[in-house]
């Protein structure tokens, strides 16, 4: 019944609020999302659209931005209250609901992901050519990624492969977690609000995470050390979709629709991910700050980790093959658009 309600009220409130003349309407469209708003992505990227989608319309369109699942549930469903109407717009992982969206994990196998701003803009181009059906039931403004994922730790720091053995660590995907038991480690999935509290009770031995999340969440006062990894790609990184009601869309007017269409798709998929940077540098500094060691992994013990992996990304093109999907094309495709964009 709450559900319903919400999904009416939602319905009825946001969409098409009143129309001042014949080529004029006021619009309201609410957003949601799990993280606080200090965190970079709200911060950085969903209230700053908000206000240039509301300046470009010439105030006809107001963007209330809920932060924190202010309006309900937890973040797994995110994704459906955008395809139900019960919000107008969501930011959320693809993760927090495993399966669903199969041929974005070509972006999160082990040590693929460029720069998020790069690798965003790949993940953009690889969306037009690979994922519209998969996201069919909305209308997705933008896909981006995150930074290089790392390793956060309490008690003994992370320095080679072996360290990571029976360690319980949060991991964002079933990608990941896959990644992370092959590797030794005892993988806990969570959504990355629940994060500091598992590590404050102990529920987790460490987590990995991107830079940037850490100063929100303020993990660098919650662990003891920090491992990154050499050479120019991530250890991970995890798929993020930026969606809109389709019925809520479609409901603007064509002066509108232009207004979002002008600041979705590739703008707005590269923006995101320069922002994931640029909190990497924020969060990165706060732990240098504070002391925390920080562990680079040189080259030679790098690739133990790649070899390693490579047993996941050999998992997940077979089991893509047995759903009747080429995920060995999936992930060459991505590599290359993901070099591409690192490139320019």
């Amino acid at each position: 019944m709450l559900k319903h309600a919400l999904r009416v009220g939602a319905l009825a409130a946001s969409v098409v609020v009143m129309a001042a003349g014949a080529n004029a309407q006021d619009v309201t469209l609410k957003l949601h999302q799990m993280l606080p708003p200090q965190a970079s992505i709200p911060a950085g990227f969903l209230t700053p659209w908000g206000e240039k989608v509301e300046k470009d319309s010439g105030g006809r369109i107001k963007v209330e931005h809920y932060p924190s699942m202010q309006l309900g549930g937890k973040p797994p469903a995110l994704y459906d209250q955008a395809k139900d109407g019960v919000v107008d717009i969501i930011w959320t992982l693809t993760g927090y609901t495993p399966g669903r969206f199969p041929k974005t994990e070509a972006f999160e196998m082990p040590f693929m992901a460029a720069s998020a701003e790069a690798t965003s803009a790949a993940a953009w181009d690889y969306y037009e050519k690979h994922l519209r059906d998969e996201f069919a039931d909305t209308h997705v403004l933008a896909v981006h990624v995150h930074g290089p994922g790392l390793l956060h730790m309490k008690g003994d720091p992370v320095t080679k492969l072996e360290d990571l053995k029976g360690k319980k660590l949060r991991g964002p995907t079933r990608m990941v977690n896959a990644l992370l038991q092959e590797l030794g480690a005892v993988p806990v999935g969570m959504p990355v609000p629940a994060v500091p509290e598992a590590l404050s009770k102990g529920v987790i031995d460490g987590t990995v995470i991107p830079w940037e999340v850490t100063r929100p969440l303020r993990i660098a006062e919650l662990v003891d050390s920090h491992t990154e990894f050499s050479g120019d790609r991530g250890f991970y990184t995890a798929f993020f979709v930026f969606a809109m009601n389709k019925d809520a869309y479609e409901a603007l007017p064509a002066d509108l629709k232009k207004v979002i269409d002008d600041n979705s798709g590739m703008v707005a998929s590269k923006w995101l991910g320069r922002v994931m940077d640029e909190g990497d540098v924020s969060g990165r500094k706060i732990a240098v700050e504070r002391g925390n060691p920080i562990i680079t992994l040189d080259e030679a013990e790098t690739q133990r980790w790649k070899d390693a992996s490579t047993v996941v990304i050999d998992g997940w093109i077979a089991e893509m093959s047995e759903r009747g999907i080429d995920g060995a094309a999936l992930i060459a495709d991505a590599r290359a658009l993901i070099a591409k964009h690192a490139d320019q």
